[in-house]
């Protein structure tokens, strides 16, 4: 017997049937195979959590499938997911539907965006998500597996299948699998479920709709001015070069930047600061013109600008609170990951929610 992801009801897989191709006929995978999920397994998985299995953890958009505790434990055996990771696939499930997300404008996206999610507490380390060397790469079945689970309800529940719901023009290779630890114990600053006013001693997801990571390098500097410049320099040309005033943006630093710019005396919030007040344009550059008229409206201008000053310096984002921070990757490198989040000035938000004690 086997489950069906998407759809209710239990299907008979007899010998003569190919039980990972059978998935693939009824469209229910990402593209790779996936673990056929017998009700044993969906059983083992439900024993993960207290929670009875037709409550419904939140509609998944844009068609609203309903997320039952049942449908995720399936799509969380299809996944590779071990029944520890549970709590996480099911916490992430109710963060990536907040609208505060807007989840169902980047299911249908033509841009590349898709939902990071992050790990913050204990269970980072109960579950041995990586954080650190190689964290957005192969190798750890937490960061795998979960991520992976949280795609497949996206497509399963979400209806969001390449070429039909999903306009994505270039796609996103995190489309399969999307999810990293933050490396809490080499964060000079608090890490980013304490940002965000949780207790430390608390396991949090956050979630946070962007492109693909662009990586950073700077070697050489060893200011703080000397990283977040080049940091900056790359911020610049998010989304567009000639969006300002919107928008945010995720930087991912590797520790030894981190470090760098703590011992200069930077907090967390002077980093996002500095690169507020450094980030901006002449106006005068960012207008249209008849050969480039993909500019900047000049009614969006706070009242604090000149919109008869060609010269006045227009910022990126419209507040330091648009640029997210956060520490992770290999101990021995200096770099950092930009990433821009998708939507513009009405885009997703970043959120943050518990995961589940059991």
């Amino acid at each position: 017997m086997a489950q069906n992801g998407s759809r209710d009801g239990v299907y008979e897989v007899t010998e003569d049937i190919d039980a990972i191709g059978f998935y693939f006929d009824q469209g229910v995978t990402d593209g790779l195979p996936v673990v056929p999920p017998t009700e044993e397994r969906v059983q083992r998985m439900l024993a993960a959590t207290s929670r009875a299995a037709d409550e419904v953890i939140a509609l998944v958009p844009p068609n609203f499938g309903e997320a039952t505790v049942e449908k995720i434990a399936v799509n969380a055996v299809m996944a590779g997911c071990k029944p520890e990771y549970l709590p996480v696939v099911m916490a992430g499930v109710e963060a990536m539907c907040d609208e505060r997300v807007s989840l169902h404008g980047v299911q249908g996206t033509t841009h590349t965006s898709t939902p990071l999610f992050i790990i913050n507490g204990p269970i980072r380390q109960q579950l041995d998500i990586n954080a650190a060397a190689g964290a957005f790469g192969s190798g750890w079945r937490a960061n795998a597996t979960i991520g992976r689970a949280l795609r497949l309800m996206m497509v399963n529940l979400g209806g969001a299948r390449p070429g039909e719901i999903d306009k994505s023009c270039m796609g996103h290779p995190g489309k399969f699998s999307f999810l990293i630890g933050e490396y809490e114990e080499m964060n000079p600053w608090e890490p980013l479920h304490v940002e965000r006013g949780f207790a430390p001693h608390q396991s949090t997801l956050s979630v946070y709709c962007c492109d693909a990571p662009q990586c950073l390098t700077n070697n050489a500097g060893r200011t703080a001015a000397s990283i977040l410049n080049t940091i900056g320099a790359a911020m610049a040309t998010g989304w567009n070069d000639k969006t300002m005033l919107a928008g945010s943006y995720m930087l991912v630093m590797s520790p030894e930047h981190a470090k760098t710019i703590a011992d200069d005396g930077l907090s967390k919030q002077d980093v996002k600061r500095y690169l507020y007040e450094h980030v901006r344009r002449p106006l005068g550059e960012l207008l249209p013109t008849p050969a480039d008229p993909e500019g900047f409206n000049v009614a969006r201008l706070p009242k604090w600008l000149d919109p008869a000053d060609a010269a006045t310096l227009v910022p990126k984002v419209a507040s330091p609170d648009a640029i997210i921070l956060v520490v992770a990757g290999g101990t021995a490198g200096r770099f950092t990951l930009q990433m821009t989040g998708w939507g513009g000035g009405s885009g997703t938000q970043l959120v943050t929610v518990p995961i589940e004690e059991v």
